[in-house]
């Protein structure tokens, strides 16, 4: 396999490339000519018999077209067919192909048959037509003459162009031939050979689903591991917030003399993962949207099908947001001072690794079933505001009102909250502060915490990020918002 991958790059001339990052068009990485190029390359890995090209030359100058075009003879040259259209070639360009097949507007055949050494029988026949001037010069670009005889002809009353030709002596005999020709290779390619069997594939794919969900989660984590800009920066982002707040609140965890003291440790767990959680979501939301665009094409191929991807795109975060809520989580449960037991300090990052882990696959979700980037940011961004309010930190549970309240059970970040406070003080009962009460019983009547019901939170906040996940599973295989 290794070394047929070397022979596609040795064809469509990706050699010098292949240590250069992809990138984004416009922005970095491969030009337009050389993306071309990569494609040609992705789909020559296959090993089709048979390739059809839109356009390959559109938005590039002569050089680029003319190198794009040196990588379809290449291709044509080993034996492969290429079915390709061309918009106004060069007289160069022209010549790398072997037939013809040429259309009017409106679908009519005008010319289909071989082109010819220096197009030479693509000239024969349009120089038989009476009132068309002859090629004085081999390099010219005949291609002038093909568009003076569709327009002068088209607009004749007697009729269209194609109806014209067929009465004109000279390119009559042409024509019948080329008639002839193309007819018999019909019959004799509709014609099954005898020892043929009918074509029949059990499934849609080639691969099973496992073998497509391995080919995905290797690509991802290629991509992953070459997108610092997101990655890296994720960490750091982590643990500046980490360094920060925990300056902030330096020791606080510890303090328990009073009512307030609960207050500022509930804050210390609750505003600097509101502000991670918010930029982890919103960060993934333009990988998302990239890798999105990339699926689309590679699905219309056929590579694979969505579920295998969307998987693969969901397990790859897993590492990375684990690795983010353990420089987030050992730095800011130090720097505050909660308790050092294994239990807490497990529950803690229990609790920020799968906060971390929803507010990602939210981040994707919302991209999964939004057409685009900026309608996704602008739909969860609305919740945010709308999740803050319901959290239980600005107004507790019991203090909202009870037509509202229902509100507060689906908010996500409210049973984040409930989990960290109730695992770090919710068992303290040896403990009073200055109105007597234990710290226990304060949890219970001002927030409506209770400790025994840290599983079921547990719980909760494990769906949560698997509900976002297979959300975002069911939009990438349902919903196409490609507009061709």
């Amino acid at each position: 396999m290794q070394l047929f991958i070397e022979e596609v790059m040795e064809l469509v001339e990706l050699n010098e490339l292949r240590q250069v990052l992809v990138g984004l068009p416009g922005l970095n990485g491969l030009s337009m000519e050389q993306r071309k190029r990569l494609t040609i390359a992705v789909e020559l890995v296959a090993n089709p018999s048979i390739l059809f090209m839109d356009e390959p030359t559109s938005g590039l100058d002569a050089r680029a077209a003319a190198i794009v075009m040196r990588t379809v003879r290449n291709t044509v040259d080993t034996g492969r067919t290429v079915v390709c259209t061309i918009h106004q070639p060069s007289i160069d360009i022209f010549n790398s192909f072997d037939e013809l097949f040429l259309l009017k507007k409106g679908g009519q055949e005008i010319y289909a048959g071989p082109i010819g050494h220096h197009s030479a029988h693509l000239i024969q026949y349009f120089e038989a037509i009476e009132g068309v001037n002859k090629i004085k010069d081999e390099i010219q670009n005949f291609t002038g003459m093909i568009l003076f005889v569709i327009s002068y002809f088209v607009w004749e009353p007697n009729g269209a162009l194609v109806q014209q030709l067929r009465y004109y002596d000279g390119p009559k005999v042409v024509t019948v031939n080329y008639v002839r020709r193309n007819k018999a290779i019909i019959k004799e390619l509709r014609t099954p050979a005898p020892d043929s069997k009918e074509l029949y594939f059990p499934t849609r794919f080639s691969q099973s689903s496992f073998t497509q969900f391995k080919a995905c989660l290797w690509k991802q984590r290629q991509s992953y591991w070459r997108n610092p800009p997101y990655t890296a920066v994720k960490f750091l982002f982590a643990t500046t917030v980490a360094l920060l707040f925990g300056s902030i609140y330096w020791e606080l965890g510890s303090k328990m003399e009073n009512r307030q003291d609960l207050f500022n440790a509930l804050g210390s767990m609750y505003l600097p993962l509101l502000f991670i959680g918010f930029q982890t979501s919103t960060s993934v939301q333009p990988v998302v949207a990239v890798e999105r665009t990339v699926f689309y094409r590679e699905r219309a191929a056929g590579m694979y099908s969505p579920l295998p991807y969307a998987f693969a795109q969901i397990l790859i975060e897993l590492p990375y947001v684990f690795v983010q809520a353990t420089l987030y989580g050992v730095i800011i449960y130090a720097m505050i001072g909660f308790e050092w037991t294994a239990a807490k300090f497990f529950w803690y990052l229990f609790f920020l690794y799968f906060t971390l882990l929803y507010f990602t696959f939210y981040g994707m979700m919302s991209v999964a079933v939004t057409p685009n980037q900026h309608i996704s940011y602008i739909v969860s961004t609305m919740f945010y505001g709308i999740w803050n309010l319901f959290s239980g930190f600005v107004v507790p549970r019991p203090l909202i009102p009870i037509w509202w309240r229902w509100y507060y059970w689906t908010c996500p970040i409210s049973w984040t909250l409930y989990g960290l406070l109730t695992s770090q003080y919710g068992n303290i009962n040896d403990r009073r502060i200055e109105t007597g009460q234990t710290v226990e019983a304060v949890l219970g009547t001002y927030f409506g915490y209770k400790y025994d019901f840290l599983g079921v939170v547990a719980a909760v906040v494990v769906g949560l990020g698997v509900l976002f996940a297979l959300v975002f599973a069911f939009a990438i295989k349902k919903f196409n918002f490609q507009r061709r």
